[in-house]
């Protein structure tokens, strides 16, 4: 899927960002990004953790 994607590919997306959105809000975004990511993966550990005690109990 992602295969074709290409480092100018990338320029322009960042470059949409800033248009879009300023520069000024980019790094609230960037947090806010990365702490649902961090929470997004926590959960899913916290899922296969639970996953994983289920299987074996049966």
């Amino acid at each position: 899927m992602l295969r074709g994607l290409q480092g100018w590919h990338l320029i322009i997306v960042v470059v949409l960002f800033v248009v879009l959105f300023g520069a000024k809000k980019l790094p609230d975004s960037a947090k806010s990004i990365a702490k649902s990511l961090k929470i997004f993966k926590s959960e899913l550990k916290d899922g296969d953790e639970k996953g994983d005690t289920t299987k074996s109990d049966s």
